[in-house]
């Protein structure tokens, strides 16, 4: 065997090296730098990214929807600015072919999702949310009221009659692929998150009262109530007439009962038969006429103390109401009110 010159010998283990190391780079390479697309992308996808999913569940969404060119480039991005844990659930309106960093700066802006933030205030009837619903979902409002009947599926308490009282007001997130149902379904979630949190049924046990009365007392508080000031003493005055056994004569009764919405009460209108005439029969009505928010719900657990047992709100534009335990003052109170009215 004719012995190699040491430079050949170096040589060759040069070239080993060199081998190993591009077959390192072959391997290596697409996850050091992986495909990625240059520039803002074109056109319009909504992506949906489901609750619970990864970074790199993120990556693989957004990749087989061709908004970026390979998963690793997006996961190096949202790494490389430290945002991995940032990204939020959601419908995000992106485009297709976007550089990794532009499409992590879209999945974190709030302009890109795509959803409808709808706000329930307190006090509306059943009948008024379907039509709110309708309008701000652009769903059916006949869908509405099927989802509402399907009291299995809402969810509701086992003390409620209906879904009336128990569709709590604040302001949801309704997204694209949700349905009627699931929108009246987080609005009964929220109302059991909120009277857990007041201890609702404990509490309405203290003053002798069942949930479902606890919630119907809400109700009435919530309809007449003008300032967030009024309603403890709303609730006292119910409580001092039922404890006296006279009837309530809440004129927002007789007003469901006849599912109208005026500030002018007629005879006529308290001679209305319906069980939800608190003219006519004493105690509370079979169930809530609306509901309530959390507030007149905290009313109703804690009333002020007070011998009050009428009240009427003179000025309701400027939600003045006044509050007595003298019929000859409540007389007076009530001409205030029809002078206010023009009906006097």
């Amino acid at each position: 065997m004719i012995p190699r010159p040491a430079w050949l010998l170096a040589g060759g283990a040069a070239a080993v090296v060199l081998a190993a190391a591009a077959g390192s780079y072959v391997v290596v390479g697409p996850r050091l730098m992986p495909d990625d697309f240059a520039g803002p992308g074109s056109g319009s996808v909504v992506v949906r990214i489901p609750s619970g999913a990864s970074a790199g569940e993120v990556a693989e969404t957004l990749a087989d929807a061709g908004v970026v060119a390979s998963a690793g480039a997006f996961v190096k991005a949202a790494e490389a600015r430290a945002k991995t844990g940032s990204l939020r659930p959601g419908h995000y309106r992106l485009r297709k072919g976007m550089a990794a960093a532009s499409a992590l700066d879209l999945l974190l802006a709030p302009g890109s999702r795509v959803v409808r933030r709808v706000t329930i205030p307190e006090g509306l009837r059943l009948t008024e949310l379907f039509d709110r619903l309708a309008a701000k979902t652009g769903m059916p409002r006949d869908a509405f009221v099927r989802a509402s009947q399907d009291r299995e599926e809402l969810e509701l308490p086992s003390y409620a009659k209906g879904p009336e009282g128990f569709m709590f007001p604040a302001t949801y997130e309704v997204e694209p692929d949700m349905t009627p149902a699931d929108v009246l379904g987080l609005m009964v979630e929220r109302y059991k998150s909120a009277a857990a949190k007041l201890e609702l049924e404990n509490r309405a046990a203290e003053r002798g009262l069942t949930p479902l009365e606890a919630v119907t007392v809400a109700s009435l508080v919530q309809a007449e109530g003008g300032r967030d000031s009024d309603y403890p003493k709303i609730a006292r005055v119910i409580y001092n007439r039922i404890k006296a056994g006279v009837p309530l004569q809440i004129d927002s009764t007789v007003l469901y009962a006849q599912n109208r919405r005026t500030l002018r009460v007629t005879e006529k209108d308290t001679k209305v038969k319906s069980p939800y005439n608190t003219y006519a029969h004493p105690g509370l009505p079979p169930g809530p006429i609306a509901n309530p928010g959390e507030k007149a719900m905290i009313a109703t657990l804690r009333p002020d103390q007070g011998d009050w047992f009428w009240f009427v709100t003179i000025d309701p534009k400027r939600r003045i109401t006044k509050f007595t335990d003298k019929e000859s003052e409540f007389v007076r109170y009530r001409e205030e009110l029809n002078r206010y009215l023009g009906t006097h």
